[in-house]
């Protein structure tokens, strides 16, 4: 491959096109997230769909936000900046609606969240977190009248191809779902990230794999990776404390997160390579506590391999978006 036709980022000495590097080139500077919390619940806790929620899931874990009281969005972008700007030199932030079901409301009040985190004067743009099977059209006509006029990042779950481990993290909706949700919102003035979970129990490395080309057949703008990690208080903490349920090593989540790299489209931006949850809280594994560390174990892995994202990359039309076409368990 000569440079003419390397990507932009590897060009710029990288292996996969950050999410860092994206929001530079976009806005011309760093650019940090602020986790907000509106208050919003899922379907598969409220008893909508199921009960209990996703077998792995605290929101306080994972989302900052869901670990102090909440506040107005003012107030809780007003602390989340003051919190930025002590780590980081940044002047610009996303408005993440992070925690729990981020759509899962009718349209007058998203609007109204929405609105009022935009109207913060550091806020360049938002980025919302939620389910397939939570965006209507109307709600999805809300986010392409927010899309047009601001950056916009709708972070759909799909965790997962395989509608047998859907079914085991009770997520209360199958792969199905996500291809409707995408097929609905393609072409309009938002971008599409998909978070994808790594590890869970009984995916081959084929079928995390097989998750990967789902992400690049469908072409989304955007993927969030992390391993599967386990929390207290939650089923799946159990699990792992019986040995009913193992958690990848660290050495293991490299092999299969690199291969992953590799078949995603070089134009999808890796919002995240892992994740990882307050000491308090986490239970297993605890290699993800040091993610300086895990970035260097991948970044030495992609150089051992001289690989980088997107080099076995297959683009081909998108089929119709039909599961049973798919083959999907």
């Amino acid at each position: 491959m000569s440079a003419n036709d390397l990507p932009h980022w590897r060009i710029a000495g990288l292996r996969y096109y950050a999410l860092n590097y994206f929001l530079r080139g976009k806005f011309g500077q760093r650019v940090q997230k602020v986790s907000l919390n509106a208050g919003f619940t899922c379907p598969n806790v409220d008893g909508t769909v199921a009960v209990g929620g996703c077998v792995f899931c605290d929101n306080r874990s994972f989302s900052p936000s869901r670990r102090v009281p909440r506040g107005a969005i003012r107030a809780q972008l007003d602390e989340g900046i003051r919190r930025l700007k002590w780590r980081y030199e940044v002047d610009h932030f996303l408005a993440y609606f992070q925690p729990a079901t981020n759509t899962y409301a009718p349209v007058d009040r998203l609007r109204q969240v929405y609105e009022e985190a935009l109207e913060h004067p550091q806020v360049v743009g938002l980025a919302i977190g939620t389910r397939p099977d939570c965006v209507p059209n109307d709600v999805l006509d809300l986010l392409e009248e927010i899309g047009e006029r601001t950056y916009l990042s709708v972070e759909l779950g799909l965790q997962t191809i395989h509608d047998r481990s859907l079914d085991w993290m009770n997520r209360g909706h199958h792969h199905d779902a996500f291809l409707d949700a995408v097929e609905r919102a393609r072409g309009r003035s938002f971008e599409l990230c998909a978070h994808v979970m790594l590890g869970l129990p009984g995916e081959s490395q084929e079928d995390m794999l097989a998750t990967a080309r789902e992400v690049a057949r469908l072409g989304l703008g955007a993927v969030k990776i992390h391993n599967l990690y386990a929390v207290r208080n939650t089923p799946l903490a159990d699990w792992v404390a019986s040995g009913e349920v193992r958690i990848m090593e660290r050495d293991e989540y490299v092999t299969v997160l690199v291969d992953f790299l590799e078949l995603l489209s070089p134009d999808c931006i890796v919002e995240r390579i892992s994740g990882e949850a307050p000491p308090e809280y986490l239970v297993a594994p605890s290699w993800c506590l040091d993610k300086p560390a895990l970035k260097r174990v991948i970044d030495a892995e992609m150089l051992r391999r001289d690989t980088w994202q997107g080099r076995k990359f297959q683009p081909h039309p998108l089929p119709d978006s039909n599961p049973a076409s798919l083959g999907l368990s």
